[in-house]
């Protein structure tokens, strides 16, 4: 996705502290920690690469200059680093970057998420679902019931038309959100310098009625501990090899 402007469509956030992997985060940041024979970060850039975006923004923190090595091996997509002194959370993040990434819409994914694919694509999903004159925000959703290592009680009601409602004082909700969505960058205006959250920006966009959710279809795994990577290892294998399957048999699409 080349764009004129030159300026990255794409963020993976990677600063956290990745404390409930530890032991192993105590010598690596936990989006290098390794899923199915690579890093966790790996894979979400590989998925942007094969998405068609040239540049993505990545930014760090604890044991970040990890971070900044790692992908300054890569050149597709070509990674543009955002250094954090500060941990500034999601939205601080996000907010700092906001000069390297493209003013109309990015793509923003979390580091450590891991997802196999569905009918098509989740960044070509949500990238050509995303319509700038109704939506400031869609968020990838997946269904509580269907993923592995989730035990939260739930992010989202989904409704009709697709705009979202948050749980509120509601005991469970049906979705949860993957940490994987599309924002427009005017919904950064007004908020709080430094540290802050995404949800900030999430509150004005369900506000204004224009905070849309897109469930995927493929399978989604929560890997937050070490014992849940381990458990994890065979399940996501035997679903990367039904992935290859499926599209060898529709013909490497």
């Amino acid at each position: 996705m080349t764009g004129s402007t030159q300026k990255a469509q794409a963020m993976v956030l990677a600063a956290g502290l990745g404390k409930r992997m530890r032991p192993i985060t105590d010598t690596m940041p936990k989006p290098l920690v390794p899923v199915a024979g690579k890093p966790m970060l790996d894979h979400v850039l590989d998925k942007l690469a094969a998405a068609g975006f040239d540049q993505a923004v990545v930014n760090s923190h604890y044991l970040g200059q990890m971070i900044v090595d790692h992908v300054g091996m890569r050149s597709a997509p070509k990674v543009l680093t955002s250094p954090e002194e500060d941990l500034l959370e999601t939205g601080g993040g996000v907010k700092k970057a906001l000069p390297m990434l493209d003013r109309d819409v990015v793509l923003v994914a979390n580091a450590d998420v891991f997802w196999t694919e569905g009918a098509e694509p989740l960044f070509d999903r949500l990238m050509a679902a995303f319509d700038p004159e109704h939506m400031d925000a869609l968020l990838a959703l997946y269904p509580v019931s269907g993923a592995f290592g989730y035990d939260g009680a739930g992010d989202f009601f989904w409704q009709v038309d697709g705009r979202l409602k948050r749980r509120g004082d509601a005991p469970s909700a049906p979705y949860f959100f993957t940490g994987v969505q599309v924002l427009s960058p005017h919904l950064f205006e007004n908020t709080p310098d430094g540290s802050f959250s995404l949800n900030v920006v999430y509150d004005k966009a369900l506000a204004a009625g224009r905070c849309y959710g897109l469930v995927h279809d493929g399978r989604h795994f929560h890997i937050g501990t070490p014992d849940a990577l381990s458990e994890a290892e065979p399940i996501i294998a035997r679903a990367l090899e039904d992935e290859r399957a499926k599209r060898a048999a529709s013909g490497g699409k």
